[in-house]
């Protein structure tokens, strides 16, 4: 495997019995993180998008959920289990959307099922690392998967941020420009400026800017030109939950970027590991699709530019259909022109 530098900074770090989150919110004029000692602090840093990204807050929930457990063995001994339910349910409730969440949440219950009355801190210790490592080995086996896909010295186009930061490190579909530049080059990648968080024009100019690797950033509604001067050899993006049938969630606007792609004639593809996948979910249609506050659109770092009165519509995800989406790309291989056949063929290997 090509040892490729994954990151400079961690979105999500585990030290001395504490959560270290950088606060994404802040960058990248700031470098800055916010200290988690309890579940309640990491279920309210996931909310106010302190970490975002779907495979990160999988991440941050894991260790979150370590000191749910932690707290509640202190304070109610053997019968830890039932004294944690509260803030586990709090931290699952955190964000709709990112399945990453749930099913993160999900295998530290199942370690609780296995060790019951026992002190349960060091074996979910131990499996919130073990999960964290393992993100960041499936981000590195995707690079590789998805740089396979590019020609050399592509040129990109990405929304969103799909890197170290959205992940637990290295990054999906950033992964994927990070992979490809170490082994066949990048000559450019164009980055949305993704309204109205601006995660490609803070994050992922940042990331690539700190790695000496080429970024410009256009407005989201620019995208369309950029694509008709045929200059872009791929769409990438990632994923917060994927649909049985392979129809995606992710953040707005990939849609609108989908359908400009199969237009111009340009690759679309999807990077997320398969705990991004929702089996339970037969299509986009039972997606969750969270909305947030009005004030992020009608505002910009607290100046209101819109006039009194005005209304806002604020969905933070879209759906992507799975015709859409050239290939998926996940730290099990490629899945071509996804289906419900296919995908579950994945999860049979």
């Amino acid at each position: 495997m090509v040892d490729v530098p994954y990151d400079r900074v961690r979105a999500v770090e585990w030290r001395e019995g504490a959560v270290y989150l950088l606060d994404q919110r802040v960058l990248p004029t700031q470098l800055r993180y916010e200290v988690c000692v309890t579940a309640t602090d990491v279920a309210r840093a996931i909310s106010a998008m302190v970490v975002r990204g779907a495979p990160a807050i999988g991440v941050a929930a894991a260790y979150g959920a370590v000191l749910a457990v932690t707290a509640a063995y202190k304070a109610a001994g053997r019968h830890w289990l039932q004294a944690a339910r509260n803030d586990l349910h709090l931290l699952r409730q955190s964000r709709p959307t990112a399945v990453n969440l749930a099913w993160a949440l999900d295998v530290m219950e199942g370690v609780m099922a296995q060790v019951r009355d026992l002190d349960p801190r060091a074996a979910l210790e131990a499996e919130a690392c073990a999960l964290h490592a393992r993100d960041i080995a499936a981000n590195r086996q995707m690079g590789l998967y998805g740089a396979a896909l590019l020609p050399k010295n592509a040129r990109l186009l990405t929304h969103c941020n799909t890197g170290a930061l959205a992940t637990g490190g290295f990054g999906t579909a950033l992964g994927v420009v990070r992979a490809a530049a170490a082994t066949q080059g990048i000559a450019m990648v164009y980055a949305d400026e993704t309204r109205p968080w601006l995660q490609g024009a803070r994050l992922t100019a940042w990331e690539l800017i700190e790695e000496g690797l080429p970024v410009t950033v256009l407005v989201d509604s620019a995208a369309a030109s950029l694509l008709r001067r045929g200059e872009i050899h791929a769409v990438l993006v990632g994923a917060d939950r994927i649909a049985a049938n392979g129809d995606t969630a992710n953040k707005i606007g990939t849609y609108g970027l989908a359908v400009l792609a199969r237009h111009h004639g340009v690759p679309f593809y999807v990077v997320a590991p398969t705990s991004t996948i929702d089996v339970k979910t037969p299509d986009g249609a039972g997606i969750p699709i969270e909305e947030r506050a009005p004030e992020e659109i009608l505002q910009c770092q607290g100046v209101t530019h819109s006039p009194a009165g005005a209304r806002a519509w604020n969905p933070v995800f879209d759906v992507t259909p799975a015709s859409l989406i050239d290939a998926l790309v996940t730290e099990r291989g490629v899945v071509r022109a996804p289906d419900e056949a296919k995908i579950a063929a994945l999860f049979a290997k």
